[in-house]
């Protein structure tokens, strides 16, 4: 049977400020010199954060979602340490210390990053009257412009380091083809794919990284 964790509405206002004021918080505190040593370690802990606030909000904990969810963290991650010893999908690149403690080489966090990602894109784009086929395409699509943005900043954050400058345009179509997979997964399996929550941390993750990026370019 579906399960849900019901979360009383007059608690989604503040929920919902208490998550911006804790993006804003990291933009305003990673771009300041004197606070940015003590904002960079908490980045792992507010990508758990974001995952587990967005479970709170998902209404269909049947079997497949469990594969689902359990299958996208461990290909994120374990494709990611592929690519880290290979340079085969994504290109020639190495985890720094930004996203915590590292196991092969890889964050084990980056997994909890590829299903929070997925997750908000695979249920913001389920809204769309399109064929499933065209919401595949159209939510890695979103996962490949989100990391567009998300490139330059991680390198200043030190989360990793591209050894090719710029950043090669295999790692843009690495994440699509690995998206393209998630997202079949995502639409094929049968569970309820809508969120309240997942339009607002996906809002603030392009909010976050578009913001820095402005900061880059203008200093």
């Amino acid at each position: 049977m579906p399960v849900s964790v019901p979360i009383p509405p007059r608690y989604h206002p503040t929920i919902r400020t208490v998550l911006v004021l804790a993006y804003l918080a990291g933009v305003i505190g990673l771009q300041l010199p004197g606070l940015a040593d003590y904002f960079r370690p908490l980045s792992p802990l507010t990508l758990i954060s974001s995952l587990v606030i967005l479970l709170l909000y998902h209404t269909d904990w049947r079997p497949s979602f469990y594969l689902y969810a359990v299958l996208a963290a461990l290909t994120g991650y374990f494709i990611e340490v592929l690519g880290v010893h290979t340079g085969a999908v994504f290109g020639h690149y190495a985890y720094g210390w930004g996203l915590g403690v590292k196991l092969w080489a890889v964050p084990p966090v980056i997994g909890i990053n590829w299903l929070t990602l997925s997750y908000c894109c695979g249920s913001v784009c389920d809204r769309l009257r399109l064929p499933t086929a065209s919401k595949i395409v159209t939510a890695a699509s979103l996962m490949v412009l989100l990391d567009f943005f998300i490139e330059p900043v991680a390198v200043r954050l030190d989360f990793w380091t591209w050894f090719d400058q710029p950043v090669p345009w295999q790692n843009y179509f690495g994440w699509w083809l690995v998206s393209l997979l998630l997202f079949s997964l995502w639409y094929l399996l049968p569970f309820r794919k809508e969120n309240r929550l997942a339009k607002w941390i996906l809002a603030l993750q392009f909010f976050f990284f578009i913001t820095h990026n402005l900061f880059i370019f203008f200093t």
